[in-house]
């Protein structure tokens, strides 16, 4: 883990202090992570949610074909093989 110092006003200090005791966490590192958690949270949620909108806009969806199905199962079994089995 590396240490990062930040520079804060009295105000943000005091907020983040008085958070820890409401809240319950052991310490200010403990309480920031617990934010950047919640924002990385946060980004890959719209990120994923972009995603769905441009399927969604994309066109009409097609069905699957018994090739489509075929060739899905093969690309997933040839993707299994070239993976290193960790015990």
């Amino acid at each position: 883990m590396t240490t990062m110092n930040i520079s804060l006003p009295d105000e943000m200090r005091a907020f983040i202090e008085a958070e820890m005791a409401t809240e319950g966490f052991a310490s200010a590192s403990e309480y920031l992570r617990t934010l950047i958690r919640e924002a990385q949270k946060r980004r890959a949620k719209q990120a994923l949610e972009e995603k769905f909108r441009e399927a969604l806009e994309s066109g009409p969806a097609t069905p699957m074909t018994k090739e489509d199905w075929v060739a899905l199962r093969r690309e997933a079994l040839e993707g299994l093989a070239g993976e290193t089995i960790r015990p």
